[in-house]
């Protein structure tokens, strides 16, 4: 398998991100704490976010680095706690980086990506 180019891996990122704002948007957190498949879907898509930020941070450390305003290590943190937790996940954390995490990682992956895209 061919290694994907940055910026694959950073649209990659955005849809995954994109998508659980899309799972919890109009929701509260007692409805989510409540739906079995909106929390299976948003662990996924946030599975999916961390497990392409892994590989960005392996294949373009430099790249890591000029972007350190991107929380890369926490990403990586709650991959980790989402795929080795099973039933021991904190649904409440789970909810707060959602609602509070991701719509900052779209914003500066957005930033990131139209900057990329402009071949600055």
């Amino acid at each position: 398998m061919s290694p994907e180019s940055l910026k694959g891996y950073l649209d990659r990122m955005y849809q995954a991100a994109a998508e659980v704002s899309q799972f919890v948007e109009g929701m509260d957190k007692d409805a989510f704490l409540k739906d079995v498949v909106k929390q299976r879907a948003v662990g996924m898509n946030l599975l999916m976010v961390e497990e392409v930020a892994t590989r960005v941070m392996e294949a373009y450390p430099e790249f890591v680095e000029e972007h350190s305003d991107l929380p890369w290590r926490e990403i990586r943190g709650m991959r980790n706690r989402i795929a080795h937790g099973y039933f021991a996940i904190d649904l409440g954390i789970v909810w707060d980086t959602a609602k509070q995490a991701v719509p900052d990682l779209l914003e500066k992956l957005y930033v990131i990506r139209h900057w990329q895209a402009e071949g600055e």
